[in-house]
């Protein structure tokens, strides 16, 4: 590992309080690695037997059964993922694989565990994070039970265009199927979404959207606090 990357992976919420001797013992144990795009990391069913920080590019979470498969979610700088399935020494629910090209910090299981066994400051951030993460699950379950496919996309235009700078036009960060199963919607549906949201301003350039009337579009959308701002 570079210098340069451990004050990265120690800014992340789960080590910044971690005693420094265990945190230079669990990063003497991880490896650092490139990944080209497109490389399955891990599959749902295998034990968990790293906690993967994504330090550069991003990862796909995506599952599949019955011939289907649907994106869970996208893991960006500096991310871990798979956290419980360590903890609990489970199989992944989840298989996750590289978006573009990324380097992957990936800290074997059994040193997190020990250090969730010895380092308290360690030990409280797990537990915030999934507390984080339980909430996050039922702010996307509440999204997906609450709204309408229209409603649903234009709160989540509402949130990316927040968090890019708010400066009227948004980049998406993935392919516009990915966007479809994130919102639990078909491409199709998807199109047919966007479409809907023309007359609220909302304008389609390849990955890059323009909102050109914002009250409309919140007028539709309707944005909750106890749906869209992820720190509540």
């Amino acid at each position: 590992m570079r210098p340069t990357d451990l004050p990265i992976v120690r800014e992340l919420n789960l080590f910044s309080e971690m005693a420094e001797v265990n945190f230079q013992s669990m990063m003497e144990a991880s490896y650092l690695q490139t990944f080209p795009a497109h490389v399955e990391l891990i599959r749902e069913g295998d034990p968990a037997d790293f906690l993967y920080i994504v330090v550069e590019g991003s990862v796909e979470l995506f599952a599949k059964s019955n011939g289907r498969e649907a994106t869970m979610g996208n893991v960006r700088p500096v991310g871990a993922f798979i956290l419980a399935a360590v903890l609990k020494d489970a199989v992944y629910l989840m298989s996750a694989r590289t978006s573009e090209k990324s380097r992957v910090l990936m800290i074997p299981s059994q040193n997190v565990r020990e250090a969730f066994e010895t380092d308290d400051a360690f030990t409280r951030s797990i537990v915030v994070q999934l507390a984080n993460c339980y909430r996050g699950v039922v702010k996307e379950y509440k999204d997906l039970k609450l709204r309408t496919a229209v409603e649903r996309l234009a709160n989540r235009l509402l949130r990316y265009h927040k968090n890019q700078g708010a400066n009227g036009s948004i980049e998406l960060h993935h392919d516009k199927r990915k966007l479809a199963s994130l919102l639990g919607m078909t491409p199709e549906n998807l199109s047919r979404a966007f479409n809907t949201l023309k007359p609220y301003g909302v304008q389609v350039d390849g990955s890059k959207i323009h909102l050109n009337d914002l009250p409309a579009l919140e007028t539709l959308a309707k944005p909750n606090e106890l749906i869209d701002n992820h720190q509540t």
